[in-house]
């Protein structure tokens, strides 16, 4: 009877084990979408801080490969070592993914803050392809379809509105439906009418989103894995032994 109950525990475990590479991916995929996109915007950023939730994510994600390749094995039903290798990183996951999820929350909180400098950024537009700034700009214009902070009208008082006479806004600001647009402000119906920083703030928001409601998700698996090797603990066979001779 013992032997069916751990076999039907083990087989739960090799199951659930299988779905710790799926939340892994996810947790994984997360941190790493907000690397990159971290990456492409970071000039627009007032510090680094952001990246901390993707870096915690990413790691708890090898962790949780890592865990669920172990939950997998075999020979785990027989091993105290591997079961208590397996429950120690379940818990070293837990704190990583619970202080990913609280730092997620905390710059969710304080995006319009720490996109402070987008402005300055903007109005340090050069059009050149070889400044960093102005590269980052018009890419973002473009990937984005946004224009300006809050919209077109935020070019008219920068310097390179003035430089181009008055007329011009970056051709990164056209909307991709008219072909024919060259960034002429007065016809305003063919630049992209959103703001970059409101654009910004969703695409972060959604990834920092996503990383706080990964670790409810990654909590309830953990739940059940915990109480799966606990029985396989209890269950344990008695080790036999023998009196050594003198």
């Amino acid at each position: 009877m013992r032997d069916q109950r751990r076999k039907a525990w083990m087989t739960i475990l090799q199951l659930i084990s299988n779905l710790l590479w799926v939340v892994g991916l996810v947790v994984g995929l997360s941190g790493l979408y907000l690397l990159l996109d971290y990456r492409q915007s970071s000039i627009f950023f007032s510090h680094i801080y952001i990246i901390l939730p993707a870096v915690l994510a990413l790691c708890s994600a090898v962790l949780l490969v890592v865990s669920g390749c172990l939950g997998a094995l075999k020979s785990i039903e027989d091993s105290p070592i591997l079961q208590g290798l397996f429950v120690y990183l379940l818990v070293v996951v837990f704190c990583l993914e619970s202080t990913a999820s609280v730092l997620a929350y905390f710059h969710s909180t304080k995006l319009d803050s720490e996109l402070a400098s987008l402005a300055g950024v903007f109005q340090e537009y050069a059009g050149s392809s070889q400044d960093p700034k102005s590269r980052a700009v018009d890419v973002t214009q473009e990937e984005l379809q946004c224009c300006g902070v809050h919209d077109y009208r935020d070019w008219l008082n920068t310097s390179w509105f003035n430089v181009t006479g008055g007329e011009l806004v970056p051709h990164s600001c056209c909307n991709s439906s008219f072909p024919s647009c060259n960034g002429t402000v007065d016809q305003p119906w063919k630049l992209n009418t959103q703001g970059c920083q409101v654009k910004l703030e969703i695409s972060f928001q959604f990834l920092l989103d996503l990383i706080i409601w990964c670790s409810p998700a990654v909590f309830l698996v953990e739940l059940v894995m915990f109480v799966t090797v606990g029985q396989l603990m209890r269950d344990q066979p008695l080790r036999k032994y023998q009196e050594l001779n003198k």
